[in-house]
């Protein structure tokens, strides 16, 4: 939850240091308005509104410190390479007065192993916003950049909306499986990141919907991928490229365990399942990506309710779950 300055709570042991950055030039914003035809570009023209009305200074937040990480290696430990980055990046601005700078960043690995929900930590690490694009489910070229207010149904992209419309300089910005980026007629949907990625550029990025240049070069960029030979080359040099394997078996099942008990911990109901669950449960859902474990858990803590227990038995486990294959003979 935020406080009512709108800043996310850092985790213990850090405390968010925030100054104050411009984002936009308000004079320039309104000059474009001023020249806007009577009763045309609406849409065009709700946007200056609306950014006047915000006002063009963000919170620019970073920990006070490094700040305590141990709870996302032991929740995340297929991240620790990545974490370690994080980790001396964030060490190099405490007790000065420079800026946050994170390296972009690249996740490569197998679905379902834990990538955007690590971008979405990072974020509440850090103590600011996120914006969120999924690549894979993208319907416009334009989403990152915008499109120019000349074309019907155009409105601004995402970089430009989540520093507008947020209250951060300096959001993590997630781009969600980029390697299933595909480009529409004349609209390359990477094409932005070339210049969003270089931090010199970024700092006067000018989205085609509002024709206003914003500063975006205190975003932190994650992107994750599955495969990094459809991601263009000048892309990949631009990000520092980590390789996550999916969590071996001890891991896998550490992570299990975490989160029934988070699970456990955060409902009312849980108070009725016991503390711990059995260890055949376990070593089944040890065999699951990470993004399944949950949906598990909760058929399993749903159909332990139905029949009136509290501990949950392997056959309470989803249908999708892997079963070890029965010995003996098929009657």
């Amino acid at each position: 939850m935020s406080d009512s300055r709108g800043l996310v709570p850092c985790t213990a042991g850090s405390i968010p240091v925030a100054s104050m950055r411009t984002v936009y030039r308000l004079g320039e914003v309104e000059r474009r308005l001023d020249k806007l035809p009577p009763r045309e570009h609406e849409v065009l023209r709700a946007t200056y509104e609306r950014m006047i009305e915000k006002g063009a200074e963000r919170f620019q937040v970073k920990p006070s410190g490094v700040p305590a990480m141990q709870h996302l290696y032991d929740e995340l430990p297929n991240f620790g390479e990545v974490l370690d980055d994080v980790k001396r990046q964030l060490a190099l601005c405490q007790d000065s007065r420079d800026a946050l700078e994170i390296t972009p960043m690249l996740l490569l690995g197998p679905p379902g192993i834990g990538k955007t929900h690590f971008a979405q930590q990072v974020a509440l690490l850090l103590g600011t916003g996120v914006g969120f694009v999924s690549m894979s489910s993208l319907t416009a070229g334009w989403v990152l950049s915008g499109a120019s207010s000349q074309w019907k149904g155009a409105r601004a992209g995402k970089v430009f909306e989540t520093l507008v419309e947020g209250v951060y300089a300096n959001p993590v910005m997630v781009i969600d499986e980029i390697d299933k980026a595909r480009a529409e007629h004349a609209y390359d949907p990477l094409g932005a990141l070339y210049s969003l990625l270089e931090h010199d550029t970024a700092g006067h990025f000018t989205d085609e919907f509002a024709e206003v240049a914003i500063d975006a070069s205190q975003v932190i960029w994650v992107a994750t991928a599955n495969d990094e030979r459809a991601i263009p080359e000048p892309i990949l040099n631009r990000m520092n490229v980590f390789e996550v394997a999916a969590p071996d078996r001890d891991a896998a099942r550490s992570i299990a365990l975490r989160l029934y008990r988070s699970i456990r911990g955060a409902h009312d109901w849980g108070q009725r399942f016991d503390e711990e669950p059995l260890d055949a449960v376990l070593d089944i859902l040890s065999r699951l990506a990470p993004r399944e474990m949950r949906r598990a858990w909760m058929t399993a803590f749903g159909n332990a309710r139905l029949a009136g227990r509290a501990a949950l038995d392997v056959a309470d486990l989803p249908e999708t779950a892997p079963r070890r294959t029965p010995i003996g003979f098929v009657q």
